[in-house]
């Protein structure tokens, strides 16, 4: 076991695990149609554990000291980022290995609840995350007493114990400073119902401490990350480690007279292969403000032709993000469901092999797929919201979406619940299981491709229904809830309990229902509703192309 995690673990500094391969974006309050501050991200580790978990508000008695766990799921494709019972119920299981912790940290009176993912994602006081790996120059595993945080253990400890994304982001750069970092450089994007910031993370070269930088978005702009750094020039007003330059000065990283560029002094820039990251947050950009025209050409991966927020060319809504993560670049010409590459059926994904392990940018390329923001690989996303105008538990939700972004349904969770589905909560990767609602999600995603150009009419078709029914439903539901938080807030908690874990259910009903009615429509290749054995065979185009025309028609040797 211990030769198999440390495997994973050297192989992720290799940056070809997808865990180290998320996308995430945080738009500013003025930069919304209601006034709300976004904050988005993909959790793309398909085989990793795909639980969204309700972690419970706990009182804790004076002098206890708070655990610190490895983050094994950040290093690996793991099933379980977590065994035992300092986060909850949900993380019970008395058969498996009980995580034991690296290091502790003081524990404060109070620990706010807060929904938990392989990072930290909502608390009950609207404060949100949302995260991406980048690559950085110096990677070093945990060390007790030395190296005790990862940047998902940062989110939790943050979600615990704060209600701002300001004292959150100056936490996470203490606790960083005091107890040290370890693993992967990574940016999460903190908000709250206000502010919107990026704080972003790495090893220092030393072992000690670590490196941080912050830097708030604003409030009329937004930011996109994919897994590269995005801040560049550190400037006076910007937050970050106090030892920064006298190190990175030091190690030779940095030699103290160019202006100070995090990307190029901590990093090595994109990591897989050239637009690896680039491609993401230029179309995310261009879609956003495509009175900009950005080019999707740059020159190297340390290219400033993407500046580190936008102001959007019309405001954007909580759709507007969802359409942003369900991209394959369609309409392009990086368009994923074209060419011969997409099958017969225009399926978008591109299977990872043998020839796309590489250590990059050191070593030479044999070639490269494009990398879509909406990947097969994808875990979960969510889309999170904080309305300042509600109360908490009202005005905080998120809109969270099990396996592929595009062909998900996003469901909405109140920050207010005080549980969340056992389908969501629980589940394994390894195990299929009727009763997880992953499994749903992924095996419709799976049985698209089979003939996805005709399935992803009917997958479309559901979603929009099922999301639509939401978004109608969402004023009605909260008008409810705020009048029953006058009352009592306990009611209201009660009753968007109650809402989150019904609607929830019924999704993950019709999406099983859905899985059987493709099993029945495509059966054997044919389209058998209305009628049975109607023969579609294969687009007269591919099949030029791939060689049908010298198929045994004649007797004649050709």
């Amino acid at each position: 076991m211990k030769k198999m995690v440390y495997l994973l673990l050297i192989i992720s500094m290799l940056y070809i695990i997808p865990a180290s391969a998320c996308t995430t974006t945080i738009v500013g309050k003025d930069a919304t149609t209601d006034g709300s501050v976004i904050v988005s991200h993909s959790d793309d580790d398909e085989l990793g554990d795909q639980r969204i978990v309700y972690v419970p508000a706990k009182d804790h008695p004076p002098g206890s000291m708070r655990p610190v766990y490895y983050d094994i799921v950040s290093f690996g494709n793991t099933t379980n980022r977590y065994v035992g019972a300092s986060r909850g119920p949900a993380y019970l299981n008395p058969d498996l290995p009980q995580s034991k912790p690296i290091g502790y940290i003081p524990q404060v009176s109070h620990t706010y609840a807060y929904f938990d993912g392989n990072y930290g994602i909502m608390n009950e006081h609207q404060l949100m995350f949302g995260e991406c790996t980048n690559g950085a120059k110096i990677e070093l595993k945990p060390k007790k007493g030395e190296r005790i945080f990862y940047s998902a253990g940062l989110s939790r400890v943050a979600l615990e114990r704060c209600r701002t994304a300001r004292k959150a982001v100056a936490l996470m750069g203490k606790l960083i400073d005091k107890y040290g970092y370890y693993g992967t450089g990574e940016t999460l994007l903190v908000g709250d119902t206000q502010e919107a910031w990026v704080f972003e993370m790495c090893c220092s070269p030393d072992g000690k401490g670590g490196f941080w930088v912050a830097k708030k978005v604003p409030d009329n702009e937004m930011f996109a990350a994919a897994n590269e750094f995005r801040i560049r020039e550190i400037t006076p007003d910007m937050l970050h480690t106090e030892k920064l330059f006298e190190k990175t000065k030091k190690a030779g990283w940095w030699d103290g007279k160019e202006p100070f560029d995090w990307l190029r002094v901590v990093s090595r820039g994109e990591y897989n292969h050239p637009y690896y990251s680039l491609r993401r947050v230029w179309s995310i950009f261009r879609r956003a403000k495509p009175s900009a025209k950005f080019s999707p050409w740059v020159k190297d991966g340390f290219t400033k032709a993407y500046p580190f927020s936008i102001k959007p060319d019309k405001k954007l809504s909580v759709r507007d993000v969802m359409a942003f993560h369900r991209d394959h670049y369609n309409g392009t010409e990086f368009d994923m469901t074209k060419g011969l590459a997409a099958g017969p059926f225009g399926s978008p994904d591109r299977y990872i092999g043998k020839y796309d392990l590489t250590d990059f940018p050191k070593a030479k390329l044999w070639g490269a797929w494009e990398r879509p923001i909406t990947v097969f690989y994808a875990g979960y996303s969510y889309i999170n919201q904080a309305r300042g105008w509600l109360p908490d538990p009202i005005g905080g939700i998120s809109w969270f979406g099990p396996d592929k972004p595009y062909e998900t349904c996003y469901i909405p969770f109140y920050a207010g619940v005080n549980d969340l589905p056992r389908s969501y909560q629980t589940g394994s990767t390894k195990k299929y299981d009727r009763k997880t609602a992953w499994w749903a999600f992924n095996f419709v995603n799976n049985w698209a491709n089979l003939k996805y150009s005709y399935m992803i009419k009917d997958i479309r078709t559901k979603q929009k229904e099922l999301e639509d029914k939401e978004f109608n439903n969402q004023p009605t539901i909260e008008k409810k809830a705020l009048t029953l938080y006058e009352k009592d807030p306990k009611l209201t908690r009660a009753y968007l309990t109650k809402y989150s874990i019904d609607n929830a259910d019924e999704v993950v009903g019709q999406w099983w229902l859905l899985a059987n009615h493709l099993i029945e429509k495509y059966s054997d290749g044919y389209v058998n509703k209305p009628e049975v054995g109607r023969e579609i065979g294969y687009p007269g185009k591919w099949l030029q192309k791939v060689g049908y025309d010298k198929g045994p028609s004649t007797y004649e040797k050709r």
